[in-house]
């Protein structure tokens, strides 16, 4: 017997997945797409505007009207070969079970409801999939009998690798061969187990009362020993901060991305690593993004906008204290780091309006990058020229933004494309070394 001939779909999109991604009607293969036109009336109150949603606003509509046709309000418009029909469906009168299940059928999201549920009930033979971003509006959509899903193109097919590995009882004259000599260990990728080893992993390695630390390279397959350094006064104290350390003070790797809970020392070891190379780099920028509480624009706020941003970037104000605070107020290490604070060398700026921009010569960091999307991320990264450095700090368990989750954001999913490429380098730090009280409440609150 031949294969079974999967049922048709249409997937009617919810407003929040084109503010996610402009691209999205192309995810869908062979079946059919349904924008309900009050889709289309909330996307203009997002036209204008420098942010990321309000690209994509603009970028979905000018698609739409690349394809569009009368055709595409009566019946739909081909996508293409092997492609489904994309169709606007026009507000009807609010169907009785929508009335029924919510006092307030004129909420635009009921409406999209209201066409959805209509769409399914005109075609029996087709499954109605609503397609949104917002978790609470998939349970709708369920309690009136529709599928809900997110919206998962760019969600991360599996659990990210840590960027290092564990290896007990390893040949110990490969040990003393990483000590003995600076040209490296040749080795075979698959010698550590059934995952070959990435191009600057990280490897702990073990036997006996022996060990060392070490990143193997992929351009020579060799293995080399790494020694516990500081960085401008920040020692790393324990064995994923020394990697750390190498991965941002490597100057053949151009991307690094640290993972991990809160106290880790993802941060502050990218701001002591940025202070420690600045002869090296015309520019530090230090970035997150602003991801107010309630997903409330800052505009909304009293003030101007330094008192309204600043309160986002503090925690990197906290960080660049921490580091200048080891120092005496004299010390030549204060005074520096007070110069490049003065000249403007080093600057602490919310991760907004660098869209067209080429940076040259920057240690950039970007902290918090676990609240930007997948095109967020790929915006910055393009953004850098010849000589710039580009570090990603995030928590993938720890996300405020109300539609990405550890599958969807933008720091998962460039770690998990990148893995492999040999100007890439990441590590996941996982023992906590605020104190014993910040320990102590990540692993139990």
């Amino acid at each position: 017997m031949g294969k079974e001939k999967r049922r048709k779909k249409a997937f009617v999109i919810d407003t929040n997945v084109i503010l996610h991604s402009s691209s999205c009607i192309d995810a869908f293969e062979e079946h059919d797409v349904v924008i309900p036109i009050t889709v289309l009336e909330e996307l203009d109150t997002f036209k204008k505007g420098t942010e990321e949603k309000n690209y994509n606003a603009r970028e979905f509509i000018r698609k739409l009207r690349s394809i569009s046709e009368k055709q595409i309000f009566n019946g739909g418009v081909s996508l293409g070969e092997g492609r489904g029909k994309i169709m606007i469906k026009l507000e009807q009168p609010a169907h009785e079970d929508i009335k029924g299940h919510f006092p307030n059928p004129s909420k635009p999201d009921h409406r999209i409801l209201n066409i959805a549920y209509l769409y399914a009930k005109a075609n029996p033979e087709v499954s109605v999939v609503l397609v949104s971003k917002d978790g609470n509006f998939c349970l709708k959509a369920q309690a009136l009998g529709l599928s809900g899903e997110d919206y998962t193109k760019d969600h991360v097919k599996s659990d990210l690798r840590e960027g290092c590995r564990l290896v007990e009882n390893c040949d110990s004259s490969m040990i003393d061969g990483l000590f003995a000599s600076f040209d490296g260990v040749l080795v075979d990728v698959g010698v550590f187990g059934e995952e070959p080893l990435m191009p600057n992993e990280y490897v702990i390695m073990r036997s006996g009362s022996k060990s060392a630390l070490a990143t193997y390279s992929a351009s020579d397959s060799c293995l080399y020993g790494i020694k516990k350094k500081d960085v401008y006064g920040v020692m790393p104290r324990n064995a994923e901060q020394s990697f750390a350390v190498h991965a941002l003070c490597n100057p053949a790797v151009s991307l690094v991305a640290l993972s991990g809970k809160a106290g880790t020392g993802k941060t502050l070891l990218a701001i002591a690593a940025a202070i420690e190379q600045r002869r090296s780099y015309r520019q530090i920028k230090v970035s997150r993004p602003i991801v107010p509480l309630s997903n409330k624009d800052i505009g909304y706020l009293p003030g101007t906008v330094k008192s309204k941003v600043d309160p986002y970037m503090q925690p990197l104000y906290d960080n660049l204290s921490v580091i200048r605070n080891q120092f005496p107020d004299k010390d030549e290490r204060a005074l520096a780091i007070d110069k490049l604070i003065d000249n403007e060398k080093i600057s602490i700026d919310p991760l907004t309006y660098i869209r067209g921009r080429s940076l040259y010569g920057w240690y950039w960091v970007i902290d918090e990058a676990q609240n930007l999307t997948p095109k967020e991320i790929k915006t910055a990264i393009t953004r850098a020229g010849e000589r710039t450095k580009v570090i990603f700090t995030g928590d993938p368990e720890q996300i405020d933004h109300p539609y990405l989750d550890r599958h969807s954001n933008g720091f998962s999913y460039m770690i998990e494309k990148m893995s492999g490429q040999e100007m890439f380098a990441h590590v996941s730090l996982t023992k906590g070394e605020r104190s014993a009280l910040s320990e102590l409440a990540s692993h139990l609150l």
